[in-house]
């Protein structure tokens, strides 16, 4: 017979939770074992646990969609379980629970099972290099891992319940908003993507000594759980920068989609294809689906998301109605991610403020929040925040839509330096979901300055290998390779190896050879109305304007970061 111990903590689902009780109660009876349960849920706690029973237990259920103050436990043994399994098989809870292995942090030399997630804005490129680095770097230290990369289309690789289970140590690096509810009672830690592509080795340790176990908590407190403290956060995302991205990454399908649409429709019925006189026709309808239904969805989307990011699924509906606002009234993106935020951190307040008591919290997230959340966004976009926001994306608009000469080549620089920078980092992201949002508003040049600096830095290093290979070791000559067909795909960081081993001489040839094209871009007067693709979107008729100058800008800055770089690199050894 064994001593059981069951920490349950289910504000939201408080009928849940009492049946979940009962259940456990009832196995470990018919198993032959006794067990005590201590319930939290709006009203208190009952049957509370201290510290010296469970120390006692020989084994500790924790089943936490709240804060079940697993911080008594000190290290030692739990289980972690959730409402669904615990109601669908109780005597599998605890014998799983009662075969638990310690959840206390193991020493650094000992080998680890260790399970990840990738995730980054676009879901392409950072999110399996980091993966990428995250296997090499436990490899190399001798430990197990298995890594979920929730990219561009969809989760591979999916962790089992079988893999979190047997899990030592969790490490999320992830640019964006990650479900961490399958982790309950998991030792882990949360970085970003580019501390694992960075120095994997590195990343793997620090999550070893600071990793904690993590308890189920509101989005927001989600993105620093089981993190360093604040001190040691300095090179990580912001919260902020997270809830953008993870809107950003959402909204991207819906305007590559549609650019592509409306660019189909150009090519089949011409640039007034919109005009009445063409209803009905083919290129018509392919412009109407990208315009009014792909790209319409794209500041509703974008806003939804961020509130998601912050409020959860509760911040969905308010956040995506405050987008449909903005875009009602004018004020475009910048609209979309003012109403997102708003929603998201009103939804987020009162989902915390708003005690129901047990018999109606199930109201909060479908009727509660969602009508209070929406009611209040709508009246600060529609009386407060709105005609400004819109004004100003209006004087924006109008400036960009002016700019000649100097000042176009001056934004190019700018947004192209940007671009190859950081190679995929926030200020790479910045001028790309500026750029990105603008398309909106019909303003496609600022996109294909984007796009052609963000191809320069890969092909620039693919170019240079070949005319200087005495600056590149044969393994180097070899990934250039692969870095030019990233290029040619938009993939900027395909440069990120290359930087990271040279960066003082490497990063300034690659901003020197995308500034170029992005000023060359710009002044050219070159759009794109497609935010993605790189090379395979060019022979679209219409897609971008101006094209040969376009190719001009990318030659242009392709052959000032090859030579930049036979220049600025030594011979390798």
């Amino acid at each position: 017979m064994s001593n059981i111990m069951a920490i349950i903590a289910c504000p939201q689902r408080v009928a849940q939770g009492q049946l979940a009780a009962e259940a456990l109660r009832k196995a470990a009876q018919q198993a032959g074992h006794q067990i005590s349960i201590e319930l939290r849920h709006a009203q208190g706690v009952q049957g509370r646990l201290d510290e010296a029973q469970l120390a006692a237990a020989d084994a500790v259920i924790v089943i936490a969609e709240g804060d079940a103050e697993t911080g008594r436990l000190n290290g030692r043994a739990s289980h972690a379980a959730n409402l669904d399994a615990v109601l669908a098989n109780a005597a599998g809870v605890i014998s799983a629970a009662l075969g638990a292995t310690p959840a206390a942090a193991p020493a650094a030399a000992g080998k680890l099972r260790i399970v990840g997630i990738t995730s980054c804005p676009t879901g392409i490129a950072h999110t399996f290099m980091a993966a990428e680095g995250l296997s090499q770097a436990a490899t190399t230290l001798g430990h197990e891992i298995k890594v979920e990369t929730q990219g561009s289309v969809g989760s591979q690789n999916t962790l089992t319940a079988a893999d979190i289970a047997a899990a030592d140590l969790v490490i999320i690096a992830a640019d964006t908003q990650v479900n961490l509810d399958r982790f309950t009672g998991k030792r882990l830690y949360s970085s970003g993507t580019k501390a694992a592509i960075n120095d994997g080795i590195a990343l793997v340790k620090r999550a070893q000594a600071e990793a904690r176990p993590h308890q189920a908590a509101s989005a927001e407190a989600q993105q620093s759980e089981a993190a360093p403290a604040s001190g040691a956060k300095s090179g990580e995302r912001s919260a902020a920068y997270k809830h953008l991205m993870t809107g950003v990454s959402f909204m991207l399908p819906f305007v590559v989609t549609g650019g592509l649409l409306i660019a189909l429709g150009f090519a089949l019925g011409g640039i007034y294809v919109y005009e009445d006189a063409f209803k009905g026709t083919l290129g018509w309808t392919l412009f109407n689906i990208g315009a009014k239904a792909s790209f319409a969805l794209m500041v509703p989307i974008l806003s939804g998301y961020i509130a998601y990011s912050i409020a959860d699924r509760p911040g969905i509906a308010p956040g995506m109605a405050g987008g449909m606002i903005a875009g009602s009234i004018g004020s475009g993106f910048l609209g979309g991610i003012v109403a997102g935020f708003i929603a998201g951190y009103a939804v987020k307040y009162l989902n915390e403020k708003i005690q129901l008591g047990r018999n109606f919290d199930g109201l909060k997230p479908v009727l509660i929040l969602p009508l209070l959340g929406t009611t209040i966004v709508g009246l600060l976009m529609y009386y407060v925040l709105g005609q400004p926001v819109a004004a100003a994306l209006g004087a924006v608009t109008d400036w960009l839509k002016g700019l000649q000469g100097s000042s176009a080549l001056a934004l190019g620089m700018i947004l192209g330096g940007m671009m190859a920078f950081d190679m995929g980092g926030p200020i790479n992201k910045a001028a790309y979901t500026f750029a990105t949002g603008l398309l909106a508003s019909q303003v496609y040049a600022p996109m294909a300055a984007v796009m052609a600096a963000g191809m320069t830095p890969p092909l620039g290093i693919a170019l240079a290998a070949l005319l200087f290979k005495n600056r590149f070791s044969a393994d180097e000559r070899e990934g250039a390779k692969a870095a030019g067909v990233l290029g040619i795909s938009f993939i900027t960081e395909g440069a990120i190896p290359f930087a990271a081993k040279d960066p003082l001489r490497v990063i300034p040839a690659l901003v020197a050879g995308s500034a170029l094209a992005g000023a060359i871009s710009m002044a050219a007067g070159c759009e794109l109305r497609v935010p993605h693709g790189g090379v395979f979107v060019l022979p679209i008729p219409n897609a971008v304007t101006n094209l040969g100058m376009y190719l001009v800008a990318l030659a242009a800055g392709t052959a000032l970061t090859a030579v930049a770089l036979g220049i600025f690199k030594k011979p390798a050894k």
